[in-house]
């Protein structure tokens, strides 16, 4: 994972320990963490300026290497989907950011053995893309990150994008359904 990437989902939980300190007390005591964490939202919520700052960024140190799904629900319960779908949209590009950099990658070594690329090259990333997807059309991934690869054109990066983005939702759906 490159640095910029690290960045972008530490501010993520931060901007998730952000939402989850303006609410009331009597909800803090519900989030589904230890009770350390709960204790430190619990004075995040008496400090102002840059003591709550640091505060925040603390309880982000702490909460960046777990997984954050919980936080993400019981949050979306009392506020709303946005952050949650602000988070599968980073997701999502990031996907398709690493299929693309792999398919052109791909394209220099072949070029460098004077062969050419073809559509169904190999891809470790759609294998890693179809175990969190399962649905994804691995064919269309491949040919679209081959024809990015061979022109450039940016229109097959947005497919690529609908393409993920489309399935994620899908999945997401239907996980949804099996849950009710």
């Amino acid at each position: 994972m490159s640095r910029s990437e690290q960045k972008r989902r530490i501010k993520q939980v931060e901007k998730l320990v952000e939402e989850l300190a303006v609410l009331p007390a009597g909800l803090l005591n519900e989030l589904p963490v230890d009770e350390e964490v709960q204790g430190l939202f619990q004075e995040v919520a008496g400090l102002k300026g840059g003591s709550r700052k640091r505060q925040i960024k603390y309880i982000t140190k702490l909460l960046r290497d777990d997984p954050n799904e919980k936080l993400y629900a019981f949050l979306e319960k009392r506020k709303g989907t946005a952050l949650q779908k602000k988070k599968r949209f980073h997701e999502v590009e990031y996907l398709r950011d690493i299929l693309i950099e792999e398919a052109i990658a791909a394209r220099r070594a072949a070029k460098a053995e004077y062969m050419d690329l073809t559509e169904d090259w190999s891809s470790k990333v759609v294998k890693d893309i179809a175990a969190e997807l399962p649905s994804v059309d691995q064919h269309e991934l491949h040919r679209l990150a081959f024809l990015f690869a061979m022109s450039r054109n940016k229109q097959h990066s947005r497919e690529i994008f609908r393409l993920l983005q489309a399935t994620q939702e899908r999945e997401a759906m239907g996980r949804k359904m099996a849950e009710e």
